[in-house]
């Protein structure tokens, strides 16, 4: 009788720990790596032929959103087409627990706007069979999964549940109710939460309520962040996401609960949410300053190319500006009859010409992404009318109608009920800057988004980029070091205590790939949401084996139907 399950024959091993690549066997049995070394094919089960092939540890994505869509995704595809074995979900204070059963659609209804998930599709895919956070993951827990799922709790729905949504958003939290959402947040931490989350970027944060007003944690009073790192402190374990600017506040959340913090999002231009934080190197300075007095903080930086296809009938990611927002909230109707409002578009114009100054003032500062819009192509058109417009950019139908950019970005998009879809390059980015960041000792690669902005962004695509355009064609870092980060250093950040690497003993996640070959597929629009609905996604090549403990979740990049993935309570198995 065989002695392992699966052997991995004469790859090229990059175990996610900095060790020199060598050529070896791996063989794995009852979901673990067995051995390493040189192993006899007539000892294994299946025998797979890795010779010319990578293997590595499966990536670590530490920075989704798939809170709702791991219910009818069980792989995460977003993330599991591009070697991804285990996601992080719960990131930017976003989630949906607590919940009480009458709070279950306004719930889904915060997160339509911010994330680009509609709510018929959230209530159509989720069970809901929870109240609490203890009964989230319980539910988490029973449900197939072709990958691991480690959980932040979010600190918007316990604001919610404790204060009411109106105070949480109106107000500081009074002694007794910081008392009691702390409650909540030891509670999460006793059953297996990895810590908290919490996007905070102020009243003009880019990222909105369905109702166009900042998420609860974006306004949340310094002195509650506090109380909530308190408990991790008294905990003594767990770690935090944060986003936003309040880099003062930050060190001091990472002084009061003595954990770490990952800080998001170290970026060039701007991230996939339009936001900016100041000049990388600024921000690296930061990490530096603040690791050298014993504060833990990294930064998750944004590696791979940020561009959109998308339509207005869901793009939301202008919504810093107050003039975009008071444009785009309501139906489609609604927001179309706002569109052709004299005085809105006056808005708009105005909004842009002064960004478009500020530019040519600061060219060295980045570009907020609504200045990107002339350069903005017309993709895909639904019309006879507007279909000789394909290929052209917004800017020379503005310069060949004479119209301002906005006026013919809007015109378009309004003579086809907004279903015409754009598509943007992305900006930019010195190699240079690119290697400076990613080789930094305190930045992690990813912010993925994965199930988050799936209407017009496949930033979880990452893992992939990364091996294929930083590592391979650019020559920025070699692989052993770009899979410890990958997995090894991901893992050891987020506290994940049994994978991000191979080890004899440890949990088979392991991916083969075709290194030459790696590369990602160009975007498509998928039809396979709950309730009709769409996604745009990004496959990959060059995968040949992803395993999840111990099974093939995805051969040649097709899913096999295994669902071998596990909650990983307190970041490890069991």
């Amino acid at each position: 009788m065989a002695r392992y399950d699966l052997l991995l024959k004469g790859g090229t091993v990059i175990d996610g720990q900095r060790t020199p690549r060598y050529t070896g066997d791996i063989a794995i049995a009852d979901g673990r790596i067995a051995q390493i070394g040189n192993v006899s094919e007539s000892e294994a089960t299946r025998v797979f032929d890795a010779r010319d092939l990578i293997v590595a540890p499966g990536v670590i994505d530490l920075h989704t959103h798939f809170d709702s869509q791991i219910f009818w995704d069980p792989w995460c595809t977003m993330s599991g087409w591009h070697g991804v074995t285990s996601v992080v979900i719960g990131n930017c204070g976003f989630g949906f627990a607590p919940v009480a059963p009458e709070d279950r659609e306004r719930a889904m209804l915060t997160l339509e706007r911010n994330e680009a998930v509609r709510a018929t599709t959230m209530a159509a895919g989720m069970p809901w069979d929870w109240v609490t956070f203890p009964e989230y993951l319980d539910s988490i827990e029973r449900t197939p999964k072709g990958v691991n799922v480690l959980s932040y709790m979010g600190l918007a729905p316990v604001m919610s549940w404790v204060m009411g949504l109106e105070n949480a958003k109106g107000r500081p939290a009074t002694a007794e109710e910081q008392r009691k959402m702390g409650a909540l947040l030891s509670e999460a931490m006793d059953v297996g939460a990895c810590g908290f989350s919490a996007q905070n970027m102020g009243e003009d944060s880019v990222q909105r309520d369905y109702d166009g007003t900042p998420m609860i944690t974006d306004i949340m009073a310094a002195d509650d962040l506090l109380h909530f790192a308190r408990v991790l402190g008294e905990k003594g374990r767990g770690f935090i996401q944060l986003l936003g600017g309040d880099f003062d506040l930050y060190e001091k959340v990472a002084e009061v609960s003595g954990r770490p913090v990952i800080w998001n999002n170290l970026e060039f231009a701007h991230d996939q949410h339009g936001n900016t934080y100041g000049f990388y190197r600024d921000i690296l300075k930061w990490l530096e300053r603040g690791n050298a007095r014993g504060l833990r903080l990294y930064a998750h930086a944004v590696t791979c190319d940020i561009d959109f296809h998308f339509s207005l009938e869901d793009f939301n990611l202008f919504d810093g500006m107050k003039a975009w927002r008071d444009l785009t909230l309501g139906s489609v109707p609604e927001r179309m009859a706002k569109m052709r409002d004299p005085v809105l578009r006056d808005a708009l114009r105005a909004e842009f010409d002064r960004l478009a100054a500020r530019r040519d003032r600061h060219p060295d500062k980045p570009v907020p992404p609504y200045l990107y819009v002339p350069e903005m192509r017309i993709a895909e058109a639904r019309t006879e009318a507007v279909r000789p417009l394909e290929g052209y950019t917004v800017g020379e139908v503005a310069e060949r109608e004479n119209k301002h950019p906005i006026d013919a970005f809007l015109d378009v998009a309004l003579s086809e009920d907004l279903g015409t879809f754009f598509t943007s390059l992305a900006p930019e980015t010195s190699a240079d800057a690119l290697c400076e960041a990613i080789n930094s000792p305190f930045v992690l690669p990813g912010v993925s988004d994965g199930g988050a902005h799936m209407k017009f962004a496949t930033t979880g695509r990452y893992p992939t980029d990364f091996i294929g355009r930083l590592v391979r064609d650019m020559g920025l870092m070699d692989l052993e070091q770009a899979h410890w980060r990958l997995s090894g250093y991901s893992a050891m950040a987020a506290g994940f205590t049994d994978r991000g690497f191979l080890r004899e003993g440890a949990p088979a996640d392991v991916i083969v790939y075709d290194y030459d070959a790696l590369r990602s597929l160009p975007p498509e629009r998928i039809h396979d949401f709950p309730a009709g609905d769409w996604r745009l996604a990004q496959k990959a090549e060059g995968y040949r084996l992803t395993v999840v403990n111990g099974e093939v979740t995805f051969e040649d990049g097709e899913c096999t139907g295994a669902t071998p993935g596990t909650l990983l309570r307190h970041g490890r198995t069991g």
